[in-house]
């Protein structure tokens, strides 16, 4: 193994081993093990200058700017000429050798590197004018930030997110309406954030696809020594194969049979000639460069029936049109659905139920709609919001018509309150997903709270909707049912109050002696009497109360619920008054949150960061170099361990 390999192995498995110790609480090498590959790691990256931006050797300083500064190319960054025929391709190279590689789907960026170090990153822009995005840049996960090469060194790459990355990124976010489209999307947001603190976290890579400048280097006139020795200098470069006329039609489909488990979004390939005089002495077009052509894949098509447009209200107020049609087999998989974006582009495509349309994956990802064969004449666009029934409205921006819902209290526009109520925290119904929620509410199944109590009415709707069933249903159902007997905190945090989490209704549940009604008249004077209430909360805790609305909707829900009885207070209060912070994992409890309830049972408080008003951190670990440990040691907070916590208690 070579050094530039052992150091990308070395900085993997140390990034591994601190995140087990620091995030997940648990060590999957000794210290002693750890040191030893630290210290081999320091010092193969003193002997070769090679120093990756995610080294657990440095520590990147995170930038806020304003905005992205812009600056010219020095040369400006043409688009390669497009086939989608294996003729063509053959024909460009004739009797010249070539290289195919990926044509990777993310944001073009331009470094610079002096004496070893990055010193500028550049995206693309419009090929002639970028944005600077260095600091950005030194947050990628794979970038090297110090290289052996001491010269001025100039390269073209990738920024780019894995479709893994990409999925991790949107299963963190409940607001389905607030998912990313796209890794591309997200990348480009990614790269282009004032703030670096936020690329980071986004796991952006850069892949090298061409060398632009390396003074005094000997490349024996080949792009394929070039991309060794970018790859020698630590970076990460795209996959490529050496092919001539004869060869380049089964390098093609080595790529086309690997697209379909590619972690990287790719849109087609990229031939490009070895010979780097020859490839130069072609000189440009007014357009293209002649020394390369991108490769399109062939999106594969089918025809099929258009069955319904629905049409899907969004948070936002806009309603998309959805093309549902008879499944069809694409690119190895069944669709049956496809955005159709816009009411113009249903217009242009004079969309009727029963019409035969084509349909294709863009990229082979995304369902569309190609042509409609028939015409039969569009459907009419709806006059009612079908989550709410409210007129919509047609919205004309630069001649592009969308359909929106003009109700500020469409459900749709709420689908978070809806998840909210039926959060752990709150009602507590197993198996309900924030999909599952935007689907009921654009089928009108949905408009206040209580409804979730009379989904039955429906059942025959709902299991043959997409992604249910019977025994989904039933499933639903039971947790639904189950949620009928809840803790009046859990109530009062389900309604989702303004700035009322789950632990201030447990403070205000207790100090009106569980009586809803009391709650419901409780004046902001009474509220602030309360420890941890404050005087927003309360002017926000009040006003919830007296709108009229939101009051019906609660004596509607009232009629579905009834309130587990509260256990009298058995406990001597004897943590009241104290507030603890709990990090790390425990034994003595089944998870931290039972701990959380023992004190709270006990008149103490459970708060997520330790300041100076904490008096205990509770960490098994006394002496890890977690955050919370520093911070308690610097401001002199108790650390006890949990079987010290048990005996005090």
């Amino acid at each position: 193994m070579g050094k530039s390999e052992r150091i990308k192995e070395l900085v993997a498995i140390l990034n591994e081993a601190s995140k087990a110790y620091y995030q997940d609480a648990k060590e999957i090498m000794s210290n002693f093990e750890y040191d030893k590959l630290y210290d081999e790691l320091v010092a193969l990256e003193q002997e070769t200058g090679m120093v990756l931006a995610n080294s657990p050797t440095i520590h990147v300083g995170y930038e806020v700017v304003s905005e992205l500064p812009k600056e010219q190319h020095e040369q400006p960054m043409l688009s390669l000429d497009k086939t989608k025929e294996m003729e063509a391709l053959q024909s460009f190279l004739g009797n010249q050798e070539g290289l195919l590689s990926w044509k990777l789907d993310g944001l073009t960026v331009v470094l610079t590197y002096e004496n070893g170090k990055l010193q500028k990153a550049v995206t693309r822009g419009n090929g002639q004018v970028g944005e600077v995005i260095t600091n950005n840049a030194r947050t990628f996960q794979n970038i090297p930030v110090s290289i052996p090469y001491e010269g001025t060194l100039i390269l073209r790459g990738e920024a780019i997110i894995s479709y893994t990355d990409f999925e991790k990124i949107n299963q963190e976010i409940e607001d389905a309406d607030a998912k990313y489209k796209n890794p591309r999307n997200l990348c480009s947001g990614s790269v282009r954030q004032l703030n670096s603190e936020v690329t980071a976290k986004r796991n952006v890579k850069f892949i090298a696809f061409a060398l632009i400048q390396a003074g005094e280097v000997e490349f024996e006139n080949s792009i394929e020594k070039q991309m060794q020795w970018l790859d020698g200098q630590g970076f990460e470069t795209v996959e490529t194969k050496r092919v001539s006329a004869e060869t380049v039609g089964d390098a093609v489909g080595y790529f086309a049979e690997k697209v379909q488990n590619y972690d990287y979004p790719s849109d087609g390939l990229v031939l490009m000639y070895d010979d780097i005089a020859y490839g130069k002495s072609l000189g440009t077009t007014a357009k293209f460069p002649r020394n390369g052509i991108a490769f399109k894949w062939e999106d594969e098509q089918a025809e099929t029936v258009l069955k319904e447009i629905e049409w899907s209200p969004s948070r936002t107020g806009l309603i998309n049109p959805v093309a549902v049609f008879e499944p069809v087999e694409l690119e190895g998989t069944t669709v049956s659905r496809a955005s159709v974006h816009n009411v113009s582009i249903v217009e242009e495509l004079e969309l009727g139920i029963g019409d035969h349309i084509m349909v294709y994956k863009a990229n082979m990802i995304i369902p569309q709609i190609s042509e409609n064969l028939t015409k039969s004449g569009m459907n009419p666009v709806p006059e009612h919001c079908p989550a709410c029934g409210e007129h919509t409205e047609i919205n004309n921006d630069h001649g592009v018509k969308t359909l929106f819902c003009a109700n500020p209290e469409c459900p749709a526009k709420h689908v978070k309150r809806f998840a909210l109520f039926g959060s752990r925290d709150g009602m507590n119904i197993e198996g309900l997903s924030e999909e599952t929620i935007q689907k009921f509410i654009e089928k009108g199944y949905l408009h206040e709270f209580a409804d979730f109590y009379h989904l039955d009415r429906y059942r025959e709707e709902i299991v043959t909707t997409a992604g249910f069933g019977e025994k989904s249903f039933d499933n639903l159902q039971a947790a639904i049912e189950k949620s009928r007997k809840v803790p009046m905190h859990a109530f009062l945090y389900s309604l989702g109050i303004p700035n009322i989490g789950s632990a201030n209704a447990k403070l205000i549940c207790k100090a009106f002696q569980y009586d809803m009604d009391k709650i419901k008249k409780a004046t902001v004077e009474q509220l602030i009497e309360i420890d941890g209430i404050g005087n927003i909360m309360a002017e926000k805790f009040c006003e919830y109360f007296k709108d009229e609305k939101r009051l019906d909707e609660l004596e509607h829900l009232l009629n579905e619920v009834t309130f587990e009885k509260q256990q009298e207070q058995s406990e001597v209060q004897s943590m009241e008054g104290l507030t603890f912070v709990i990090t790390g994992s425990v034994e003595q409890f089944p998870n931290r949150k039972a701990v959380k309830e023992y004190i709270e049972q006990r008149g103490g408080k459970v708060t997520g960061s330790v300041t100076s008003k904490t008096d205990y951190l509770i960490n098994n670990d006394a002496t890890s170099g977690s955050s919370k440990n520093k911070k308690a040691k610097e401001l002199g907070v108790s650390i006890i361990t949990e079987d010290e916590f048990l005996k005090m208690w």
